[in-house]
Parts: C-alpha cells; structure tokens; sequence
C-alpha cells in the first residue's frame, strides 16, 4: 500500500472544437507534471472538445474526432504520470459526460457521469445519458474516486465511491462563475468531505465561452472540510497536491492558499476575462464602441481596455444635435485617461437626411419615438460600417436594467456582437465604476487611477435623444427599478409580493409589462457574460409571443 501520491491539478482553459490545440494544452501540462514527478494529472470536465458543447454532442463527426483526439494523446503520453481527462463520449450509439483514464499509453478506464444538471444554464439531460454511479480506481497503489462535477453536488455517487473503497475524492468540473458561487461550492464540497470522511481535490476549468466564464478557484479539502488547497481565480494554473497516509487516513498536505477576492471584483474580472475570450476565440484583435459621454459606455470602454490593451479599443463619440457639451468632454476625457484611440463622428448630416426623405410620410404627426430612433440607428449603422470596414468586433453597452424593460433600441444602441454589461444591473454599474476607479490588479492592462470621469459617475443619466432628456423621465429612479427587477428576475416574484416589499403598485406593473413585451428585443440581442443567478439567455427563456400577465385580484388574460 502506498503512503504518498503527487496529484497535479491543471487548472486549464479549453476552446470549444478546439481538439488539438485543447490537446497540446495537455500534453504540455502532462510534461511539466512529468517533471515535477507527480502521479496523476487531473484535467477539468469536458476539457478535450470545450464546454459547454450544447448541440456539438448531436454530430458523429464531431465525436469520433474527440475520441481519435483522446487515442493519440493517450498514445503521446505513454511514458507517464496517468492522466484524467474530461471528453465526449459514446457507448452504444448513447453520448456520455465522461472522464477518461489514460494509463500506460492507452485508455484505461472510462468514468461516465451520473448526475445530470437540467437547470440555469445546464441541458445535459437533452445530451447525455445518465451512468450508474461506478467505483474508484487504483492510481499509483491508491484507490481513487471520480465524481464528475454535479456527482459531486448530491451525496450519492460520492458515498458509492467511500462504500467501494475509494481514498481520495477527484472533482473535475466545468463549473460557470455566478455572484457568490465560490461559496456554494465550498458547501456542496465539504458536505461530501464529511459524509464520506474522504479528502477532496476540485477541479475547475477556466475561460469564456459565449455567455459564461469559468473562473477555476480549484481547491483541496481534508476530511472535516479543512481548506488544504487553494488555486487562483480567472487564471490557469497547475497546483500540485501531495496527498499523504498517516494515522487516521489520507489528508492534502496543506500549502499556501491562493486569495479570494470579493464580488466586485469577482464580477470585473469575469467581464474583463470574458470579453478577452470572445474576442480572441472568435479571431478578432480589436473592437469599435460608442463612446456617449455616459456611464454604460464608459465602464465598456474601461472592460475593453483591460480586457485587450487600450491600443486595441477603438472609442467613436456620434454627436447630434442633443448631444450636450458635458458628454463631449467626458466621452474625451475618458478616452484620454484610458489611452485609447477616439474620433468624433457627427450623426447630425445623417439625422437631417433621413429626416427629408420621411418628411412627407411623418407629415402632420407629432416627433415621438420614431424619431428618436432613427439618431440611435444610425449611430449603430455608423458603428457596424466601421465594424466591417476595419474587421473590429463592435461591443454594445446596455445595461441588465435596459435590457429587462427594453430602454434600448433594436438595429440601434442594442447592434453589437457582445455586450460585457449584459447581467449588471444599472445601480451595479455606478458601483463598479467606482471600484474600478478606486483598485488595480496585475491581470487589468489598462491604466491605474480613476480613469472613469467623477461626472460620468454622478450625472443623471440620459439617451439624449431629445432636449433635456433623462432616464427618468421614461423610468422610475434606478434604485427602485433594479429593486423590482431583481424580485421578478432572480426570485420570480409575483407583483403581489413586490408590492408587499413596500413598492408602488402603479410602478410595479409598468415594470412587469415592459419586462414582458421587450421578450423579443432580448430574443436578438447581443450574448453578454453571466454574472447573476439569473442571466437573460439560457436561464431566463419565455415564449415571445405570450399573453399572461400578472395583475392582482384578476383572472383575466
């Protein structure tokens, strides 16, 4: 029997269809483990196609390619330390979340995945089937237990490994960043740690993909809960785990203990990682925005530059004629203090000659919204001009309180392949502003200081497509917007309740209706970064055409 095992966690980023670059990634973790003379290496869930892989599961082709992938790494890596590795696979024409073994230069176990998440941003039961919960294996004369991600989050597999020997739990996740889900997972984890009495090694991928960000954090825990391991966040790392034999079982050999930031800083980061992912997975070196003057468009520019580098963010002011002077130098001043690249591109010529050309079909009508639209979708065909011309991805900028109720304009402010603010609601923006303004971290490539105008921060907020215009005037003060939005959201709250959380019921069921009827506006707008418990998307799906509403004391549709 053995007393000791070296256990290397490769906290890695994968890209989705990526096989051999995801690959090469191992291999080269693989070598440096070699080196570093650990037994086994641990990979995150899923990690030789990407995750998440939604309908790629669907295509043989896209399978067999995982599995020849997987062949000649395990052919690659005869030489040692074994290896875990997350990956697709098929067993009588069935797709499994499976966790490969590779041993002695060939797959030596496969290990399938019982528990099945069907929830948030999770379909793996229209993907995969379910496995029975299977027993541990022996590693370098010790016998370890492979719970994949969600087997982790339920006590059964677990206990099965504890009841069929197992010593040593292994975790490989592919687990998505969410405000406060550090903590969870620590619960669910020591939860099984003290069931089964086991020391635990969690796995995390790290890296965007689309709407999530995995954040990594990977860590160890010794029977009772004990934190023995603590990976960074955001980051790819490799962490080697000395698990050792004493007296009263296995325990991870405790190490220095990697930091754990708070959610603001949690949030910033996975905006600023994400945003760099889409970008660079998707081929893209630069990206075009809008820059107003206002608060949404300055904390993107800021994401952006800390996310690429300021030479890489383009800054374009599109004036009109409601454009106050107040927004011309903040939009100016930003650009300055983060050392990005800034034209002004007047949308007033533009404005007029639309306006001609209509003048005879608006004839004897009121100017309303129509018009207000048309200065918004102009700027966003100016901004796609220059998005095709110059190959820069173009980001949008609206806000989850925007979003929710529809104070954007479709083919306008909403044109844009990507928008970092997606899931932070209006009032979290000033928020994050003045975090930004106030900290620096080594992974931001922007400037330190207060690079975000005070003004920007403190001004009311206005479109400025009329004269005098403020948010307010079409919505009500942001605190009781998000206050309200974030009960009907995140809680699924009825107005009822709203209203017995103190709000105003008028209020209440403007909100719910707007919510309601901007379903089709979300339909195209653009993926943003998943930051809440409830991101439009994949969390969040209601039918576009629906007739339900909920109003008290009514039954009427």
């Amino acid at each position: 029997m053995a007393d000791r095992i070296k256990i290397a966690a490769a906290q890695l980023n994968a890209t989705v269809g990526d096989l051999n670059g995801n690959a090469d990634k191992a291999r080269a973790a693989v070598a440096g483990a070699r080196a570093a003379g650990a037994d086994l290496v641990v990979l995150p869930e899923m990690f030789i196609g990407g995750y998440q892989l939604q309908d790629l599961v669907f295509k043989p082709a896209f399978i067999r390619s995982c599995c020849a992938a997987i062949e000649a790494l395990a052919a690659d890596l005869a030489d040692g330390p074994a290896v875990m590795i997350g990956t697709p696979h098929m067993e009588e024409d069935k797709a499994y979340n499976a966790v490969y073994l590779l041993k002695d230069g060939k797959i030596a176990t496969v290990f399938r995945k019982h528990e099945l998440p069907n929830y948030g941003v999770f379909d793996e039961k229209r993907f995969f089937e379910s496995a029975p919960p299977g027993g541990p294996v022996e590693i370098a004369g010790v016998r370890i237990g492979v719970a994949i991600c969600e087997d982790a989050w339920f006590p059964d597999v677990c206990e099965t490994l504890a009841e069929t020997g197992a010593e040593i739990l292994v975790i490989p996740n592919g687990s998505p960043y969410a405000r406060d889900k550090y903590d969870r997972r620590m619960q669910v984890i020591v939860a099984r740690v003290i069931e089964t009495e086991l020391p635990a090694l969690y796995v995390n991928l790290i890296g965007g993909q689309d709407d999530q960000v995995f954040d990594g954090g990977s860590f160890a825990l010794n029977p009772g809960g004990e934190l023995a391991m603590q990976a960074p966040f955001f980051e790819e790392a490799m962490i080697y785990c000395d698990f050792v034999r004493g007296d009263d079982g296995w325990t991870c050999q405790k190490q220095e203990l990697g930091r754990v930031a708070d959610e603001y800083e949690n949030d910033y980061n996975a905006m600023v990682l994400s945003l760099r992912e889409y970008v660079h997975k998707n081929g893209f070196e630069r990206v075009v925005l809008g820059l107003s003057g206002g608060v949404d468009s300055g904390l993107v520019a800021t994401i952006a530059a800390d996310a690429l580098g300021p030479d890489k963010v383009w800054c374009v002011m599109l004036p009109s004629e409601f454009t106050s002077d107040h927004s011309l130098e903040d939009a100016a001043s930003l650009a300055t203090a983060l050392g990005t690249p800034y034209v002004s591109l007047p949308i007033a010529p533009g404005v007029e000659t639309i306006g001609a050309s209509l003048e005879d079909f608006f004839e004897g009508t009121e100017p309303g919204v129509a018009e207000e639209n048309i200065q918004s979708r102009l700027r966003g065909l100016y901004l796609m001009a220059l998005s095709n011309k110059f190959g820069h991805l173009l980001l949008t900028t609206g806000n989850k309180s925007e979003v929710a109720v529809g104070y954007a304009t479709l083919y306008g402010d909403m044109a844009g392949a990507y928008n970092p603010l997606k899931d932070l609601y209006k009032v979290r923006v000033f928020e994050t502003c003045r975090w930004r303004n106030a900290n620096h971290r080594d992974w931001m490539m922007g400037p330190e200081g207060a690079v975000i105008p005070d003004r920007i921060i403190t001004k009311p907020p206005s479109a400025e497509l009329r004269e005098d215009q403020k948010d307010e005037d079409s919505l009500p003060p942001y605190e009781i917007l998000d206050g309200i939005l974030e009960m009907l959201i995140e809680g699924d709250a009825a107005i009822e309740d709203c209203i017995n959380a103190g709000y105003d019921r008028e209020t209440v069921e403007k909100i719910e209706h707007l919510l309601s009827i901007s379903e089709f506006k979300r339909f195209q707008s653009a993926p943003g970064v998943k930051l809440s418990t409830r991101a439009f998307f994949l969390e969040r799906r209601y039918p576009l055409t629906n007739r339900f509403r909920d109003r008290l004391h009514s039954t009427e549709q």
